[in-house]
């Protein structure tokens, strides 16, 4: 479940962590940066995810206005295919998101941390 948000802060980084807190919202956002992936596309993604898991933060992050549903129907004309996107103010997280990464990535050597990165 989605934490309520304070009515004030005192600092405007506060907000920003209260609406990324949890710990896979950031990484959902983080795969959803370079475009709309289906539910099974972000499942493969992140492995150590569950299902649970997975659906609640989806709801978290587009209750926060960060990303959106969108039904997509198959070439065939077949089922409709739900995708996640990020809308405009989900988008405007990218420089952030880019930054983590990068802090990450130099980061990981100096704590002896090995980065194994997915293949997409």
């Amino acid at each position: 479940m989605a934490n309520k948000l304070p009515a004030t802060v005192g600092c405007p980084t506060e907000l920003t962590l209260d609406v990324l807190s949890g710990k896979w919202k950031t990484i959902i956002l983080a795969r959803l940066k370079s475009g709309a992936l289906a539910y099974g596309e972000l499942r493969k993604s992140i492995p150590a995810l569950s299902d649970k898991m997975l659906t609640e933060r989806l709801r978290d992050l587009e209750r926060s206005g960060l990303l959106e549903r969108k039904s997509r129907r198959a070439d065939g004309g077949g089922r409709a295919r739900v995708i996640y996107a990020l809308t405009a103010r989900g988008r405007s997280l990218r420089p952030v998101l880019e930054a983590l990464f990068a802090w990450g990535l130099s980061s990981a050597p100096q704590l002896g941390i090995k980065v194994r990165m997915l293949e997409d």
